[in-house]
């Protein structure tokens, strides 16, 4: 039992090399399915990459269910992703060309559907991100950019409730100043 669970059924390059192609593959298909699959995980996007996982499996570790397999296999992974990471860190052009880059959705409330369009974003998955960003509607939104990890960075027309009353209180703290110096000023002189 022991021998079967750690013997490696295929050579160790090719369990080292598995992992890397699939690794190299999966990023590529991923940035040319774009960033909607990290933005909005959807019913049928979590189907996807729940069933992609399976899909691969074989790919990744061969006709070898080792523990011994499974952990080179896992290092694998785990190596290339260190190695892209880093590489994509000290190469800012490389990183753009494949994270991608921003895409504005909204200025000043005006949906660019063509954007979109291009995102495979419907409007009522915009309008969802919208409100868990805490606003009411795309007329709320003075710019909307979908960033290239997926991530939405929304920007309201107003300033909000916060904001406002920040404002308010710098105001309220200012006039306080002033009323201080002219009563200092009307003070005798000590």
């Amino acid at each position: 039992m022991i021998h079967s669970m750690f013997h490696l059924q295929i050579p160790l390059l090719e369990k080292i090399v598995r992992p890397i192609i699939v690794y190299i593959f999966l990023i590529f298909l991923l940035r040319i399915f774009g960033k909607r699959e990290l933005a909005q995980l959807n019913p049928f996007d979590l189907i996807v990459l729940l069933s992609l996982s399976n899909v691969v499996q074989n790919a990744l570790i061969g006709p070898d269910n080792s523990v011994t397999g499974g952990i080179i296999g896992a290092a694998s992974l785990l190596t290339i992703n260190w190695l892209v990471v880093r590489f994509l860190y000290s190469s800012p052009q490389i990183d753009r060309i494949v994270e991608g880059t921003e895409r504005v959705l909204i200025v000043d409330g005006v949906v660019d559907a063509r954007a979109l369009r291009k995102e495979l974003l419907t409007r009522e998955e915009l309008l969802s991100a919208i409100h868990r960003q805490g606003f009411d509607g795309i007329a709320d939104v003075q710019k909307c950019v979908l960033e290239p990890n997926g991530s939405f960075y929304i920007e309201g027309r107003k300033p909000s409730q916060a904001d406002e009353q920040h404002v308010d209180l710098i105001g309220r703290l200012e006039a306080i100043q002033l009323e201080l110096r002219q009563i200092q000023k009307r003070l005798p002189a000590a």
